[in-house]
Parts: C-alpha cells; structure tokens; sequence
C-alpha cells in the first residue's frame, strides 16, 4: 500500500503540471502504468531534477531592481533630507506627469495641470538665496532636473526655462527691486518666465552682434527684431529679451511683459523634438519697455554669459536624465519581452548593448556630480560647463540610439517611452550651446588659443 501511494504521489507531482489534452497524448505514445512504476522508484532529488528538467519547478526567478544610478552616487552624495526631497519628485513626476506625457507630446500640446503639482512641491529657483527660494545646492538643483527628463525633457526643459534662465536673469542681474517684483511670484509658478536670446539668423554668434537693437528715448526703450526658439514664449507673462544697445554696441537685458505695446508671440510648429515645450516666435515691432524694467546689472554680453554658464550645467544633467530614462525602459523591456523561448535580457548581444549603455550613463552622472560640486564650491567656469555639455550630449544620442535598438520596432512607438527619448535627445544636443561651440570653449581653455571667428 505505501508503494502505491508513493507511486502516486510521485506521479501526481510530475504530471500536475500537464493538461489532460497532453495526458491523453501521451498515453498514446508510452506506457503510463509502467511510467508511474518508474517513477516509484524514484526519491526526492531524482524526482525534483526530473521536474526542474521538464520545467515543473514555477518559482518565479528573482530579477533585480532597474536602477539607473548603479555607482549609487545619489546615496552617497545627497543628506537624508535632500534625499526624501529627491524620492519625493520622482514620486510625483511618476503618478502626476508620466501618464500624460505621451498623449501631451503627440499633440504638441502643454500639460498646464502640472503646474500645480510642480508649485507644491517647492523646487523652483532652488539654490537661491531669499524670495521664497529654498536655498539648496546646485548637486540638489542638478539632480532634480535629472529627474524630471528621465520622465520627459520636455517637463524638465520648461522648469530650467523657468527656474534658471528667466529667474536666473532677474536673480543674478536685476536690481533688488525687480527682484522682489518679480521671484517670490515666479517661484510659485504664479508668473511664468521665458528667455529670449536666439534669433532667426542669431544662434552660437549671439556674443558677436544680436540683431534685435535697443534705442532709449527718455525713460523709455525701443525694441526692434525677433527672437525665435523662445521657450514658454507663447504662455508666458514675461520674456527677459537680449538686444543691442544702438548707443554702446552692448548687449542689454529687458523684461518685457505680454502686453506691452509691439510684442507679439507666434507658436513654432511641426517639431520632432521636445514637442510639449512651446516654442515662439517672437516679432518686437517698436515694443516699448519702461527704464524700470530694464535688468540693471546687465550692461555687457559677459553679464548674460553669467545665466548660460549657470544653466548649462542644468542641460548636462538634463541628458543624464534622459538617458537614464531611456535606459531604464529599455532594461525592463528586455527582462519582459520573450523571442525563442526566452527574455531577451538573456541573450549575449542584447546584454553587450545595455552594459554599454550604463557605461555611458554611470560616466556622465560622475561628470555632472563633480561638475555641480565646483559650482557648489564656487569653481565653476564656462569650460567646465561647456565639456560637460558636449560629453553628456554625445553620450546621450548614443545611449538613446542603443535603447531604441534594443526594442527592434516597438522601440519608435510612444507607448514604449524611448521613441520620446530619442528624439528629445536631438533638441538637447543643440541647445545651450552647440556641440561644436562648446568644443572650441574648451579648446581655448586647455591651449591657450582662440579658435572662434
């Protein structure tokens, strides 16, 4: 009797797994009583290598986390506050932002109920100093832009418009007046900023000559041109616009509110990069700007030079982010998505191309923390920007290129998020400073020599 239990017991454990359209098939080709007999015979080990060999054993394999940061430098660098701080974004940018991003983007369309949920989390205009500002450090500031592209660039591109070009502007050359007017109301997202510097013939040649020209009339200024690629322009509630003083050659700085007579604002369309950012174009037809509003510590292009080193380290992190967006998705693809049998993750060529992907990530997130700690300590030059700028965007394309490979086709359908990534990644290759500008930055810095025209 125990032999007939045991034989059946066996038997059970083997066969549990198999339906009886299978069982039935496979009594027509063996001899089951004589399998069972056999199986008897067999004790707990044998018994259990046979299972795990036909595939009995259905315990699900452990996978380990998708992490990004595998050097674990947010661990190591941020204090236990600025980490709940950083836990605390991602959180929100992950329930309130990444649902919408892909609907938003197709349209080419602006999510304005984000801005609520930006508001209270209080990050903006995040290393000043007073106006409501909550006087973190630039690593802090850095990491956070990281956090939102690695949701969408175009999300983290409209705060750095906001919280670093526009407040920026005001908090680093305006007059303690304009300060007050203006930053306490822009934190909070009351007032949403744009920067116009970019012209249609004025990209990388902004420092040798703008277009746009600023002739003062008594305690008024006149503004003639364009400017174009604005950021935020087309919703914006003041533009800080760069124009050529006709009196001294020099490059002024002016905060130019919508309605102000001769200001008018064209949304660009048809992008195929960062299409929830609204880009304008704007058209200054003899705009008149009071005195009071121009920027009172803004007398030279090396004034607005001081804004762009300030924020290029912010677009250095942006492409860290949108990396490790695009890497993270594409990781947990590849852990899902089954070919022959398997997860792809398992296969040699598909893990070649995501460790050379970390590779590039983990390399460009330990540029940009030491980057951000010179700015922290108060060394932080235009070189310095400028190489991270170049290295972070080249690194980013590549990370991108290889995300989308990974997915075969579904790797250019929005649903699959890196189809945003890789696109994106173009727009922040150009902007803040080309490539080719911010080589020849630090091409002079190292050699000593001026290779610009």
């Amino acid at each position: 009797m125990p032999n007939i239990f045991s034989s059946l017991k066996n038997a059970y454990q083997l066969f549990k797994h198999i339906d009886f359209n299978q069982l039935d098939a496979l009594s027509k080709k063996v001899d089951l009583p004589k399998m069972v007999e056999t199986i008897s015979s067999l004790d707990e080990k044998q018994l259990s290598a046979m299972m795990k060999m036909m595939g009995g054993n259905t315990k699900k394999k452990e996978l380990p986390p998708i992490e990004g940061d595998f050097y674990h430098l947010g661990d190591e660098a941020l204090k236990d506050a600025d980490r709940e701080l950083q836990l605390k974004v991602r959180a929100v940018l992950e329930k309130d932002v990444k649902p919408l991003v892909n609907r938003y983007w197709n349209k080419a369309e602006f999510p304005f109920e984000i801005i609520p949920k930006l508001a209270e989390l209080n990050i903006c205009g995040l290393t000043y100093q007073g106006y409501g500002c909550p006087g973190k450090s630039n690593l802090m500031e850095g990491i956070l832009a990281m956090e939102m592209a690695r949701i969408d660039t175009s999300v983290s591109t409209f705060f750095g418009v906001q919280s670093g070009l526009a407040m920026g502007s005001i908090y680093l050359l305006g007059s303690e007046e304009q300060k007050q007017q203006w930053l306490p109301a822009m934190q909070q997202f009351k007032i949403i900023g744009a920067f116009g510097l970019t012209e249609p013939e004025v990209g990388s040649g902004a420092a040798g000559g703008l277009g746009t020209t600023a002739k003062r009339q008594g305690n008024k200024w006149i503004i003639n041109g364009q400017k174009k690629w604005i950021g935020n322009a087309p919703f914006a509630e003041v533009t800080i616009i760069w124009a050529r003083d006709l009196a001294d050659d020099e490059v002024k700085g002016f905060l130019v509110k919508k309605e102000n007579p001769g200001f008018v604002v064209e949304k660009m369309q048809d992008k195929m990069a960062l299409r929830i950012v609204q880009n304008g174009l704007i058209t200054l037809t003899n705009c008149e700007v009071d005195e009071e509003d121009r920027l009172q510590n803004a007398n030279s292009f090396k004034d607005t030079a001081k804004v762009l080193k300030m924020t290029r380290a912010g677009v250095a992190w942006q492409a860290v982010g949108c990396a490790r967006g695009a890497y993270e998705a594409a990781l947990k693809y590849t852990q899902t998505r089954k070919q022959f049998g398997r997860p792809i993750a398992s296969f040699q060529l598909i893990q070649n191309h995501l460790v050379e992907m970390l590779s590039n990530l983990t390399a460009m997130q330990t540029l940009c923390f030491r980057l951000s700690q010179l700015q922290d300590q108060g060394l932080l030059t235009d070189e310095h920007a400028s190489l991270a700028k170049v290295f972070c965007s080249m690194r980013t394309r590549d990370v991108v290129s290889r995300a989308r490979e990974v997915m075969g086709g579904n790797g250019i359908l929005l649903e699959y998020d890196v189809a945003r990534f890789v696109a994106d990644a173009e727009a922040i290759y150009s902007y803040e400073g080309t490539k080719e500008i911010n080589t020849l930055i630090v091409g002079r810095a190292i050699t000593g020599f001026s290779a610009f025209v």
